[in-house]
């Protein structure tokens, strides 16, 4: 699929340069070939050449001011994206705070419920869950 993609941007760029080429030497044939003396040919070909440098002076800033607006809606994208990574990253922390310090309350309701027994059921299971083992079992 790269390479038909390559092909076509080779095809476009063959295209565009041949159409510039053309352009140029029709526009240029067709000066030469009018009936008109020679300097009334100059003229003409200076005010075609100042023409051409307007607009492409346009274009260029034209081009610039739309690359210029890209480039600052691209990162003002990328910072609300960041952002909200930011503020989801947060969250997801103090949710699972948040079950663990419920754990922990769970288990220490327990104990004074049933006393020395669940005291000891506690000590002897170990409380080492990890933020890697509640994502892998999605709790």
């Amino acid at each position: 699929m790269s390479n038909e993609n390559n092909n076509q941007n080779i095809n476009s760029k063959d295209f565009i340069i041949g159409a510039l080429v053309g352009g140029i030497v029709g526009a240029a044939s067709a000066l030469l070939m009018a009936p008109k003396s020679g300097k009334e040919l100059r003229n003409d070909i200076n005010e075609q050449a100042g023409t051409i440098k307007d607009k492409s002076t346009e274009w260029s800033a034209m081009a610039k001011d739309k690359s210029s607006n890209i480039a600052r809606t691209v990162s003002e994208q990328s910072n609300q994206v960041a952002g909200k990574v930011k503020e989801l990253t947060t969250s997801i922390r103090r949710d699972l705070d948040n079950w663990r310090n419920k754990g922990k309350d769970v288990m220490d309701e327990s104990a004074d419920a049933y006393g020395s027994q669940a005291e000891t059921e506690v000590n002897r299971q170990p409380n080492t869950v990890t933020e890697e083992e509640l994502v892998e079992h999605k709790y």
